[in-house]
């Protein structure tokens, strides 16, 4: 276990308990960071507490995201109960709030989850400036941690592949169960209060949260055997055909950590052995999702136009006068009020879904470079709108996939052609080659009846 994770300081250990932080990955089971603070506190013959900052507000998150987190994060706390294991939430400004119940505690050791986003290594740079305790860093949510995974920024798929494929034997391995942990915690750390954690809470009501998106570990566990079951078999042939409805639907529960990504690779290979669906889904679970990763860990500039290769952004720059056949407004998009139907009936389906198929999200990003007078806005609506509605939004899937889509990031050039450049271009004719358009727009329209309004003002966080 030790072997996935690596020292983010050196400390004095205290003596109090072993410390697991969790952020990324919100679950007790299958989690290789909870697994490695269990080891440590037993080594030691120490209490282990899992510790959650709640941050009273996170950028463009609402209700529906903080709906699906904490009502996965209950369920994380009876598990844990089960096994001795107290979780113990704290609202508030989380680096703040986590370095003050450290020192009060006199934490033994810290262990705490990776991520590759810069306010989320600020948290942990911030805490360890402040702790006198070691902290141990883990990734629980890549199968190959990341750091380890290759030393530099990737190009594409195709530089990383390998590199993950000669490391996969080693990582992608079964889990060890969580013990029942022998040294219990103090009682007066007591149980998480949820009613109160929730109106700690200052986030807008709207977009509200998704109803028929059950939330938690079980419930991700349940999608994932569903997919196996029902929809593993066409993946190959139909995952770009919305209609077919074979897409996994797992990638809140991955995306909040509510599921482990190990396990649902684990679950596919024992499902299915072989085959080309096989082999599609893991390129897209393992490779593309650690390719993300790479992306936004060893690329500081991931949301911004400076972070495509100097291809594109010398292309885009030679076309940034070029006419649009249209501009439209921040509202009129966020309203899904353009003159294309299939790229409005992706737009409502995000905005009420909290969803949308992937084939659809790399069409519905492609449009905003013609609607929009130059490519800085493009990508910023892209991510504007993804992060506020999507349930899985604000990921590193979600910078790399609207940088692949308009800024050439782990592409390669393509024929040159107004406004775009060299960047890969994509229209309605495409997708009629795909699946049924008009039938896509007509049940998309039928599903959400109600007209989609602009929730937030549109200018958003630059």
């Amino acid at each position: 276990m030790l072997a996935r994770s690596r020292c983010t300081k050196n400390g004095q250990e205290g003596s109090g308990p072993v410390v697991y932080w969790m952020s990324r990955d919100q679950r007790a089971a299958d989690n290789w960071a909870l697994l490695t603070a269990q080891q440590l506190a037993v080594e030691r013959a120490r209490p282990l507490v899992v510790l959650f900052a709640l941050a009273p507000s996170y950028p463009l998150a609402a209700k529906r995201h903080y709906h699906f987190m904490l009502a996965g994060l209950r369920e994380t706390a009876a598990s844990l109960a089960k096994h001795g294991i107290p979780l113990v939430v704290l609202p508030g400004d989380p680096p703040a709030a986590v370095a003050r119940w450290l020192a009060e505690q006199d934490a033994c050791l810290v262990v705490h989850d990776f991520d590759p986003l810069r306010h989320k290594r600020a948290w942990v740079n911030a805490v360890a400036g402040c702790v006198a305790a070691p902290m141990l860093e883990v990734d629980a949510h890549n199968i190959v941690p990341c750091w380890l995974a290759s030393p530099k920024l990737e190009y594409g798929a195709y530089t990383l592949r390998p590199k993950l494929q000669r490391l996969l034997p080693h990582y992608l391995t079964p889990f060890p169960p969580l013990r029942l942990h022998p040294v219990p915690a103090a009682a007066a750390l007591g149980q998480p209060d949820w009613e109160w954690l929730e109106k700690t809470v200052v986030c807008p009501d709207q977009p509200g949260p998704v109803m028929d998106k059950r939330p938690g570990a079980g419930a991700g566990l349940e999608q994932l055997q569903s997919f196996l079951a029902d929809k593993l078999p066409h993946y190959h042939e139909s995952r770009n055909d919305p209609l077919k409805k074979v897409q996994s639907g797992l990638s809140p529960y991955l995306h909040f950590g509510q599921l482990s990504a190990q396990r649902a690779a684990l679950a596919v290979l024992s499902a299915a052995p072989g085959g080309a669906s096989t082999e599609a889904f893991l390129e897209e679970l393992i490779i593309r999702r650690e390719l993300s990763d790479n992306f936004c860990y060893y690329q500081p500039q991931y949301d911004t136009i400076n972070c495509a290769p100097s291809w594109a952004r010398d292309s885009l720059e030679r076309h940034r006068s070029d006419p649009r056949p249209v501009l439209y407004s921040p509202a009129q998009l966020e309203a899904a009020q353009t003159a294309d139907p299939l790229w409005n009936a992706a737009q409502t389906e995000l905005t009420h879904s909290g969803a949308m198929p992937g084939y659809l999200r790399m069409y519905w990003a492609k449009r905003l470079l013609e609607w929009t007078e130059r490519p800085e806005e493009a990508q910023r609506l892209a991510l504007l709108f993804n992060d506020r509605y999507a349930l899985d939004g604000r990921d590193p899937n979600g910078y790399a996939g609207v940088a692949w889509s308009l800024l050439g990031v782990h592409d390669r050039p393509w024929f040159e052609r107004p406004i775009f450049g060299k960047i890969r271009y994509m229209n309605a004719s495409g997708a009629r080659k795909k699946f049924d358009v008009q039938r896509y727009i007509q049940e998309t329209t039928q599903a959400f009846s109600s007209t989609p309004t602009a929730l937030f003002p549109c200018d958003g966080p630059r």
